[in-house]
């Protein structure tokens, strides 16, 4: 089985050519349990979300702010591998048609192997992975058998980053970029801060791929603000932070399916300045 890029491709164009941004939710494997992060999922995207990132949960998340790493953390004590990722890759996408991507750190992978892990991604139906640590210089590798299954390579980029930085990253990435909305860690926000919006802009003047931001969005008004001006929202704590305050985990599903919704109008109400 090939993986599903062009799933990928397809959903955010539908979305652009809807005069609006995609919702892409963040959401941990193996938390609350597995079959749990599963439901979860097939929640999320029936509130809404048009694209799933699944986390693979990491011992040092160096990107994750607190909410995630508590996420991760009860996975990892909860005993998650690889191979619960990859199934609740496939029941996810089996079950809603969705675009699932997976969001790792690269040990994960270097230790389990690139070629098996594309391998498996692509025949669970996945459609490609973000890699936040991934050097571009050190990605050739995993670009290679990426293409060569049918996946998505998507790198993360800062505000920090040098347009001549941005053009490089840019040309090796493929389905979307993400670019990060501030310096920081994952988290909610008060607010999202101008620099998104110049980082969109100076990483459009470098590719066609569509540019999608994550970090900072909680709540519609955010979804809102971010939708005006980018591809793609992406939202992880506020959808890990529900389920985590939930007293149950069927309270739980029904808070992160709310969630999606009131995101889901969030980007609708407002077309990209693309």
């Amino acid at each position: 089985m090939s993986g599903n890029i062009q799933l990928l491709s397809d959903t955010l164009e539908r979305t652009r050519s809807e005069n609006r941004a995609a919702l892409i939710a963040y959401l941990p494997a193996g938390f609350p349990t597995v079959d749990g992060g599963i439901d979860a999922v097939k929640a999320v995207i029936a509130g809404g979300a048009d694209v799933v990132e699944i986390g693979l949960p990491h011992s040092d998340p160096v990107l994750d702010g607190p909410v995630i790493q508590t996420a991760d953390d009860i996975a990892l004590r909860g005993g998650v591998k690889i191979a619960d990722v990859m199934r609740t890759v496939r029941e996810a996408h089996e079950a809603t048609g969705a675009p699932v991507l997976v969001m790792t750190y690269w040990n994960p992978i270097d230790r389990y192997g690139v070629e098996r892990f594309t391998a498996e991604l692509a025949e669970a139906g996945g459609a490609g992975c973000i890699l936040p640590d991934l050097p571009v210089q050190e990605s050739a590798l995993w670009r290679e058998q990426a293409e060569k299954q049918g996946l998505a390579t998507v790198f993360v980029v800062a505000p920090s980053s040098k347009d001549e930085r941005l053009a490089t990253i840019t040309a090796a990435g493929s389905g979307f970029v993400y670019a990060a909305s501030l310096m920081g860690v994952t988290g909610t926000r008060e607010s999202v801060g101008a620099q998104a919006q110049d980082l969109v802009r100076r990483t459009r003047a470098t590719t066609a791929l569509p540019v999608c931001v994550g970090l900072g969005v909680s709540n519609a008004v955010q979804a809102k603000e971010v939708a005006a001006f980018a591809d793609g929202v992406i939202v992880g704590s506020a959808f890990v932070q529900r389920l985590l305050d939930a007293p149950d985990a069927a309270a739980g599903l029904d808070a992160v399916r709310a969630l999606a919704g009131e995101l889901a109008e969030g980007v609708r109400r407002s077309g990209t300045s693309a």
